[in-house]
């Protein structure tokens, strides 16, 4: 993936009585790298046309054409020829500028507009902005002439969705690929299996979704953690192979990647209750009823365990064409192969002295496997070793493996030293910092504009070490979030400032820019249907528990 780190330049000529205009004027989500306004207007009326310089684009067509009746009732109809008045124009051009993958120019003048990129998806792009203006003037259908250069910040602006605690469904899952679409975000990181659920389904072993994905009941109650609260009732649900390719062509025509995460060696526990040789005990368990870290983990160092997980990345590899997959790597409990004495031999027959040093002997087993099929491995920091919890010693955690290949390092933990360390041994990292970015943590925990002041390269990195930043992402990790509506609450406001994040240069941020725009976003979700939080919940200066 291309490192995008060379901003477009501010236009000197622009003055600050315009400046001015333009932060008032015309404010989006997220906010473009540059603006210039124009004198005069374009009308939107039923006569627009849309037209594309390439067969390619017709699907982009039919998108643009579908989104401008949703959203303001224009019956826009495809152009036969290239013409100017009242046309939406998606021009491809191999002579653009900026060579920059999703770069796009958007020209809005009184006779027509303009959307030029040199791919497809910098044109969708174009499209999102468009339509984001379209929408701003209500039902005038007004729209100020200007020029817009924009391009993103980060190649990599993930939402990820955990689905291994509570089961949502594709039609929820459309309904969040369709607004990152709107806010640009580029990355589904979809978290499909955990110790509570397994959620996809695996031809070769039909047991991981036939017990796997089941429990008889659900720790529930206000003491979350703690909370002695059984729901009492059974929960379900995993997504068939034709589902999920449903799924992953739906977020492709909208630009987005899927990158699934498959959980290994922790988090196993609904693996291991459907197949008990996977485990380190290999003891019959069950799937667990309450939240936490897991009963088990895989045995890594039994060659049918192996099989196993590399049997299963390759239906997830022919169901998934994203190039990264993401095999989780956290929180792993050292106890169980501490407590085996086959795998302390095979440790001690492998030179290898800590549980953490075992772990990334594994792991690099996992990412030569991807690399031999064309794939890169993604992981939690942990995949790296040095990370201490409180079910681990320090010994445990001492580590003389290297974790090998080219691994895409995701960090839930901010340890400053751990991210130098990441970047000089050559690896990308996405930031996801745990205290600024999990969306399962409250409004008072994080308030929208703390997600909104997150920048993914800490303060502390050296500058040299800058584009080795790919991007960002935002967790709804999904214990406390049962329903549809709750996770509505907790995503929405705050997924458009991580947008913004993500996507514009940190000298166009502006947080009270960022408010003035968002009246316009809520009004759009609550047509929608979604549940987000009221603003006097989500803003910084009045905050609720």
């Amino acid at each position: 993936m291309k490192h995008i780190r060379s901003l477009l330049p501010v236009f000197l000529f622009l003055s600050i009585p315009l400046l001015q205009a333009q932060d008032k004027m015309v404010r989006l989500i997220p906010q473009p790298a540059e603006i210039i306004l124009r004198q005069g207007h374009f009308q939107l009326n039923e006569e627009l046309a849309v037209y594309a310089s390439n067969i390619s684009l017709f699907r982009l067509v039919d998108y643009t054409i579908e989104i401008l009746k949703e959203d303001l009732g224009v019956a826009a109809k495809v152009s036969s020829g290239q013409e100017e008045s009242n046309t939406l124009q998606l021009l491809l051009d191999g002579s653009f500028e900026n060579k920059t993958p999703e770069a796009y120019t958007l020209e809005i003048s009184p006779k027509g507009v303009k959307i030029v990129s040199l791919t497809p998806q910098g044109l969708f792009y174009g499209v999102q902005t468009f339509r984001q203006l379209a929408a701003s003037n209500g039902s005038s259908r007004t729209i100020p002439s200007l020029l817009i250069h924009d391009a993103p910040r980060f190649p990599w602006r993930a939402f990820m969705l955990d689905e291994g605690r509570y089961f949502k469904g594709k039609e929820q899952v459309f309904k969040l690929l369709d607004e990152m679409a709107r806010l640009k975000m580029n990355v589904f990181h979809w978290h499909l299996v955990d110790d509570q659920g397994w959620r996809i389904e695996i031809k070769k072993y039909p047991l991981l979704t036939e017990i796997g994905s089941k429990r008889p009941s659900t720790q529930v109650g206000p003491l979350k953690w703690k909370s002695p609260i059984q729901s009492g009732e059974v929960h379900e649900g995993f997504y068939s192979q034709d589902e999920i390719g449903e799924i992953v062509e739906y977020a492709a025509e909208r630009y987005i990647t899927v990158v699934p995460e498959i959980e290994m060696p922790g988090h196993s526990t609904a693996a291991i209750a459907a197949y008990p040789w996977l485990g380190t005990s290999a003891q019959a368990i069950d799937v667990p009823i309450v939240f936490g870290v897991g009963k088990d983990v895989y045995n890594v160092t039994d060659p049918r365990v192996y099989r196993f997980l590399t049997d299963v990345l390759d239906e997830v590899m022919d169901l998934f064409p994203s190039k990264v997959i993401h095999i989780g790597g956290d929180e792993v409990k050292y106890d169980h192969w501490k407590n085996s004495e086959p795998i302390q031999q095979y440790m001690q027959e492998n030179g290898l002295e800590t549980p953490a040093d075992l772990q990334i002997h594994f792991t690099n087993r996992i990412s030569q496997y991807m690399e031999s099929k064309g794939r890169r491995m993604m992981g939690w920091n942990e995949i790296m070793g040095h990370n201490l919890h409180e079910y681990q010693t320090a010994e445990d955690t001492e580590v003389k493996e290297k974790l090998a290949g080219t691994s895409v390092i995701h960090f839930w933990k901010g340890d400053i030293r751990l991210v130098n360390a990441a970047v000089e041994g050559g690896f990308d990292i996405v930031n996801s910092l745990h205290t600024e970015t999990y969306l399962d943590y409250s409004y008072h925990n994080i308030p929208l504009e703390r997600a909104y002041r997150f920048d993914p390269v800490p303060a502390d990195l050296s500058k040299k070490h800058h584009h080795k930043v790919l991007g960002m992402g935002c967790q709804m990790w999904g214990e406390w979030i049962p329903t549809s509506g709750y996770m509505d609450f907790q995503v929405f406001p705050r997924i458009a400032a991580y947008a913004e994040v993500g996507w514009t240069p940190a000298g166009q941020k502006n947080f009270t820019g960022f408010m003035d725009a968002l009246p316009r976003l809520l009004n759009i979700w609550k047509q929608r249907g979604i549940y987000y939080a009221p603003l006097e919940w989500a803003q910084p200066d009045r905050q609720k528990e």
